[in-house]
């Protein structure tokens, strides 16, 4: 179906597994380490209260109208239920940042991605 037509569930899930295989590429290319190490750091920024976060503080100023747009049909989509380790705002605020990492993905837009990935990489480190 037109991406437009498609869930932001959808889209959703799709671009949860593209931003994981971005932040393990990234925590790869700094260096070998444990696994476990790996693992935490990248649950670090795979969170549901990063995401929301990163959305919200560094990448909204920096989104065009559509993928604004995307974004608010992703936070505005019905979610089943909400994991009992994240907040309602910070679940729907990740299902946005999700959706819209998808729909880039889907749209072929990866300068995009790797573009919105290099200030979310930025922020990041500048609270490690």
């Amino acid at each position: 179906p037109p991406m437009n037509e498609m869930s932001p569930l959808t889209l959703a899930f799709l671009g949860d597994g593209v931003f994981e295989v971005m932040v393990r590429e990234r925590l790869v290319e700094q260096g070998s380490c444990p696994v476990k190490k790996l693992h935490s750091r990248a649950v670090a920024w795979v969170r549901c209260e990063t995401q929301h976060k990163l959305l919200r503080e560094t990448l909204w100023p920096l989104l065009t109208e559509e993928e604004q747009t995307v974004a608010q049909r992703g936070r505005n989509a019905h979610v089943g239920h909400v994991p009992k380790n994240a907040t309602v705002e910070d679940y729907h605020g990740a299902t946005a940042f999700e959706t819209l990492w998808g729909w880039l993905y889907l749209d072929g837009q990866t300068d995009r991605l790797r573009e919105l990935f290099a200030a979310i990489v930025e922020a990041m480190e500048e609270t490690e």
